[in-house]
């Protein structure tokens, strides 16, 4: 009986420590949600406040081969949007989040609704004592398979121009 018991209370005991880790893994896949969502919300609203959301040595990857910057060198390429008022307007559709051990780290990819379109992006957050930063971010275009080769017939025309 005394084993019968050991077991029950073993096995309660680890369903309760799983369900608290569940709970908090979803908490944590939250809290990167609503600092993404945040984020893109920053560029939308041309608030400068965007780029502190960045790591000092963080980088940007935009849809353009050319575009690989740093933290300060994409706020210097972005500060006629910002100084508009006016940036760009990227919203999630679906986002997965996935993230270290000690939560340290999360890295993520989502889809957007944007004006180019549907894009596809993917980056790494480092969670600091400040909250989290930037360390990397990747935007591409989504383009449709049926359209690859059209695409890349362009593509290929316009380098060819330059």
């Amino acid at each position: 009986m005394k084993q019968l018991l050991a077991v029950l209370v073993f096995f309660l005991m680890s369903a309760t420590a799983g369900a608290q880790s569940a709970d908090a893994d979803a908490a944590f896949r939250q809290q990167v949600n609503t600092f993404m969502d945040q984020w893109h919300k920053d560029a939308a609203n041309a608030d400068p406040v965007y780029f502190d959301k960045m790591a000092a040595n963080g980088i940007y990857i935009g849809t353009d081969k050319t575009e690989i910057w740093t933290r300060d060198q994409f706020k210097v390429w972005a500060k006629p949007f910002f100084d508009r008022k006016k940036a760009w307007s990227f919203t999630a559709i679906k986002r997965n989040v996935y993230f270290s051990r000690d939560k340290s780290y999360a890295w993520f990819d989502e889809q957007l609704n944007t004006q180019m379109g549907i894009c596809q992006a993917s980056g790494v957050l480092h969670r600091t004592a400040q909250g989290f930063e930037i360390e990397h971010y990747q935007l591409s275009l989504a383009v449709p398979n049926p359209l690859m080769d059209q695409f890349t017939k362009a593509v290929k025309d316009f380098e060819a121009r330059q």
